[in-house]
């Protein structure tokens, strides 16, 4: 009897913590040779049971580097669309931000919205996959999402 009792709470357990974030840091990234870029999104659970992250844009660039907090997810709300904009500009946008990276200087800005150009290309996004892992989908592999109006 003490024996399956036992393994009944090491089950339990098990279970319990198979739902529980870890604040272990999820990175993800995307080289873009083509300007000379690595951009790289890094989520860390705040909450261990609720999906709350913070997010941090790490950039590389030949010469440059930078690091940038985004607004955090707090709630099914980190995916980030990246796009090729014009002159050496990508865009990483969100449901909540838009920020706009100088390939030259590595510098990361917040934009507005309505500052962006419509005129980008769609390279890929930041997203969980159907298992919750953080990770990078290029266009290839899947489509531009829209975000939800709320």
């Amino acid at each position: 009897m003490k024996g399956s009792l036992w393994f009944a709470v090491l089950a339990q357990t098990a279970i319990l913590c198979a739902g529980c974030n870890s604040n272990t840091p999820e990175p993800a990234s995307v080289d873009m040779g083509w300007v000379g870029l690595r951009l790289t999104l890094v989520r860390t659970a705040t909450d261990p049971f609720l999906p709350r992250f913070n997010l941090t844009l790490n950039v590389k660039g030949g010469r440059c580097a930078s690091s940038t907090e985004l607004f955090p997810d707090t709630g099914y709300a980190g995916r980030r669309n990246v796009y090729q904009a014009a002159k050496g500009m990508v865009y990483v946008v969100g449901q909540y931000d838009a920020r706009i990276v100088n390939a030259q200087s590595c510098e990361t800005s917040l934009s507005e919205f309505r500052h962006l150009d419509r005129d980008v290309v769609f390279i890929g996004s930041f997203d969980q996959d159907e298992l919750k892992h953080w990770t990078y989908f290029p266009a290839a592999q899947r489509s531009e999402r829209a975000f939800e109006k709320r």
